[in-house]
């Protein structure tokens, strides 16, 4: 049984009234916007639509921050009543102090207990009035599938590069443990909705266990400020896409307009999947990357995530610190200690690393007596025969050792696999002369870090080592190259965690290494660790989360899409759908029209088998070209012979070849330039360069033009096209850096063409022609689709103000799709496109079928 969901939540606080100085309220009262989920024109949607035009009335921002767990400790007295208190340890709790004094905090998830239904309601009216705290009740069984099922048991194990190969690694994919997931996540979203100030709030989702909470907040209100932090590995598009759902976390992540990442690393790799599963780019602009979505860009951000430094110096200061430290002082007496802390689970490489310590041992035998590896084994945090496989391997490993190398008053290997207090895990950083971190695969881990600030120490732990405070620090670390913060700890000793001689070689490494090159290091992390706390990462991401959403009120909005498959198409506000009837109606009445078409991807399919113009097509341009008002103009990159082919049967029909460098008016006219290009010398400069990565990169190839040369590599690997076409970009700019020529890179190709030709040419041609001819146009339509046929709308917004044109002309630039572009009106596809220019082809006809009628009529009477 679940709780109530809450239509006000601040009811529930407050009884009637909501709370008087929280400011949870703030948004009651306003209308609640409803979401568009079909396309239409968008001054259907304007009365109705969520608009964040108007500026908030509300000076003070706002934080709702949502992760799986609430940063909250449950106890349940012995009366049976509820006692909760903040847990320090928290992030969620801890990265409030990188943000500003007077931003508010919401905290959104789970309670580590179970409370029963029946209390549930006191319960959530306790923790928003004392913690500003909106606990998402999940019931029992459904909260299995979701974190121990879909969480632990698929995303888990992929995320760390394990493949469900079999039955025993990671299972087979239950398609009800996804429908808990999705079902876990729409309760979290329903928390979320009813706390949301959407003109004013930022939403921040924490971690793998929520990855499709963002569509149901962006479906919900389009322009939601929406942040999401990855905080495992994400894995390369080899391991991923092995998932069968890939698709829907892909896209339910781009509807956030922040991701954040840990490394480059896993970065890369999320990028690299959007590239090769949905077809999208990216691109680095002023040092930001960005995927353009659907007219959005979602933003990328790189920062691994820091200690709580406040909290770790705390504890370094307590007196039961003190006590410990001197304890084990006092234990390790003479010896040298070298320490691992890890969870007890597959990917901490616990077994691996007390292999490596035993190889030690065995090839340096004046170390037997003197080091003692100290392993602290926290509880497993997912469960099943994998851990314990773990933990039966790792006492097995412990116990051989033992007793191999073991004697009287010496214990090689000292296994803690109970739970430590935080004081006296630090004691064990304070005197361990190294540490150990070698996950084979990890996502951040702090563990390094810790070790740093607490072997920076203070006075009183000095004084209790009996260390000298005018002597430099000194630390050693042994890390993984797994793992998500050995980058940025470019003084570790880094290992392959599989390579158990070298893991031996880098412990005895850590031991014998000069004192002053110990010191050297330990300042240098130190120095980074210090400045890059947790508060420096919370006030970075956001920093970049406001960059990221500034713009949200300047953009129109559509929801399109069903199910997870929903996403948010965000546009100039001038931009809209083209609508038949009104371009119907304005050709009707124009007497002088100019018509530029596009054709790949516009009336024909892009990379469609069949190439050739369909006798739909041809016919519908011959009615076009038969009226006496218009001049009708294919506009295409193709080469003059292939056009002149395929637009044989019309007549009437002007062609330009090439990007407007070929033009011809006609059929029955010549082919003329638009440019003079005096000599292409430059394509034996080029066209080698361009045969060099052709043969390198399977699945390129070059298209000869009379005016340029295209290499393109839609055929060969995304991700190797993509470095491949940017090496030739620069190779090509440097060795025409003199030459007369424009090196331009586009949609999966690299071209080379002479300076100045673009499609723009030919309208700025047209409109001249018009003009001297008396046909001053009062009608101009234009389509294209793709990157090259901008230079036509832009040509086209700089004749409005000019002599080309009629002062009250009717202009029409259309796109292909909805998507960022110069043109003011969109179609949705090809087939609109068809549709919308057979009603041109019907008018023209019924128009000169009258005046055929008139004629003999007149005829007649005569």
């Amino acid at each position: 049984m679940m709780s109530r969901s809450y239509t006000n939540l601040f009811e529930l606080a407050s009884g009637e009234a909501p709370l008087p100085s929280s400011g949870f309220g703030r948004h009651m009262g306003k209308k609640l916007s409803r979401v568009a989920t079909v396309p239409g024109v968008l001054s259907e949607l304007d009365d109705e639509g969520f608009s964040s035009d108007a500026p908030s009335s509300v000076s003070q921002d706002r934080m709702i921050l949502v992760g799986n767990q609430l940063p909250l400790r449950v106890h349940k007295t012995h009366s049976g009543s509820w006692t909760f208190s903040w847990d320090e340890d928290s992030l969620l709790l801890q990265l409030k102090d990188g943000l500003n004094e007077d931003v508010e905090i919401i905290y959104i998830g789970c309670l580590r207990e179970e409370i029963d239904p029946k209390d549930q309601d006191d319960v959530a009216q306790h923790l928003l009035e004392n913690f500003k705290c909106v606990p998402a009740f999940i019931p029992p069984e459904l909260f299995s599938k979701f974190y121990h099922g879909f969480c632990k048991q698929h995303l888990w194990p992929l995320f760390h590069y394990m493949l469900p190969l079999s039955p025993d690694l990671g299972g087979r994919f239950d398609r009800s443990l996804w429908q808990a997931y999705v079902s876990v996540n729409k309760i979290f979203a329903d928390k979320v909705m009813e706390v949301i100030s959407p003109d004013d709030d930022f939403v921040w989702v924490h971690d793998y266990h929520l990855m499709v909470l963002p569509t149901f907040l962006r479906k919900r209100f389009n322009r939601v400020k929406l942040g999401f932090f990855l905080h495992s590995p994400f894995p390369s598009s080899e391991i991923y896409r092995t998932l069968p759902v890939r698709d829907e976390l892909l896209r339910a992540l781009l509807n956030s307009d922040l991701i954040g990442f840990h490394t480059f690393d896993y970065a890369r790799h999320f990028l690299s999947c959007c590239s090769r599963m949905l077809g999208l780019s990216y691109q680095s602009k002023r040092g930001y990357i960005g995927l353009e979505y659907y007219g959005r860009t979602v933003s990328i951000k790189i920062l691994p995530v820091g200690i709580h430094l406040k909290q770790l110096r705390n504890v370094l200061d307590l007196p039961e610190t003190e006590s410990k430290v001197a304890e084990l002082r006092d234990r390790f007496h003479g010896r040298t200690v070298l320490l691992g802390v890890d969870d007890m689970d597959i990917f901490k490489g616990i077994s691996l690393k007390l292999l490596a310590f035993e190889n030690l041992l065995t090839h340096h035998p004046e170390k037997r007596g003197k080091v003692v590896l100290v392993q602290i084994a926290n509880p497993a945090r997912g469960r099943g025969r994998d851990v314990l496989e773990v933990q039966s391997e790792t006492h097995t490993t412990h116990e051989r050792i033992n007793r191999k190398f073991g004697r009287p008053g010496y214990e090689p290997v000292i296994l803690i696999d109970s739970p430590l207090q935080f004081y006296e895990r630090i004691a064990y950083y304070v005197i361990s002369e190294c540490c150990l971190v070698t996950a084979v695969r990890d996502g951040m881990n702090l563990i390094p870090y810790e070790y740093i600030i607490s072997r920076q120490g203070n006075d009183k732990l000095d004084e209790t080592l009996g260390a000298n405070p005018s002597i430099p620090k000194k630390s050693m670390l042994v890390v993984s190259e797994f793992i998500g913060c050995s980058p940025s700890l470019s003084g570790a000793i880094r290992v392959n965690p599989w390579n158990i001689d070298a893991v031996a070689e880098a412990m005895d490494m850590a031991l014998i290494i000069a004192e002053p090159e110990k010191q050297m290091r330990h300042e240098k992390h130190y120095r980074y660790v210090s400045t890059h706390d947790v508060a420096y990462w919370a006030r970075s991401f956001w920093q970049d989360l406001e960059r990221s959403c500034r713009d949200h009120v300047r953009r129109r909005c559509w929801g399109i899409g069903f199910g997870l498959g929903f996403r948010v198409v965000a546009l100039d506000p001038n931009f809209r759908k083209l609508s038949v009837e009104h371009i119907v109606s304005a050709y009707k009445r124009t007497k002088k029209r100019a018509i530029l078409l596009d054709y790949d991807g516009t009336i024909t399919v892009q990379n469609s088998i069949s190439t050739t113009p369909s006798p739909e097509v041809s016919g519908m341009l011959n009615s076009l070209c038969k009226d006496p008002k218009n001049i009708v103009f294919i506009v295409s990159g193709k080469d003059r012979a292939t056009l002149t082919e395929w637009f044989s049967s019309c007549d009437n029909l002007g062609v330009a070849a090439e990007h407007g460098y070929f033009l011809r008016e006609n059929k029955e006219a010549e082919w003329e330039t638009c440019i003079a290009v005096p000599d292409f010398y430059w394509k034996q400069i080029a066209d080698p360069v361009m045969k060099l990565y052709t043969e390198t990169t399977d699945g390129s190839t070059i298209e000869t033009k009379e005016s340029g040369l295209v290499w393109n590599y839609q055929y060969a690997d995304p991700d190797f096209g993509s470095c491949q076409a940017k090496e030739l970009l620069d190779h090509l700019e440097s060795v025409l850096a003199n030459e007369p020529v424009t090196v331009k890179s586009g949609q999966n190709i690299v071209e080379v063409k002479p300076q100045g030709i673009n499609k723009g040419l030919v309208v700025d041609r047209l409109l001249t022609t018009m003009k001297e001819k008396g046909m001053l146009p009062d009608f101009v339509l234009c389509i294209g689709d793709d990157r090259s046929d901008e230079d036509m709308f832009e040509a086209i917004t700089r004749a409005v103000a000019g002599p080309a044109l009629s002062p009250v002309a009717e202009i029409f630039a259309c796109t292909v799709g909805r998507k960022p572009s110069k043109a003011r009106y969109f179609l949705e596809d090809t087939t609109e496109i068809l549709r919308m220019l057979q009603g041109l082809a019907a008018a023209s006809e019924n128009c000169m079928l009258k005046n055929v009628t008139k004629g003999f009529q007149k005829v007649v009477m005569e």
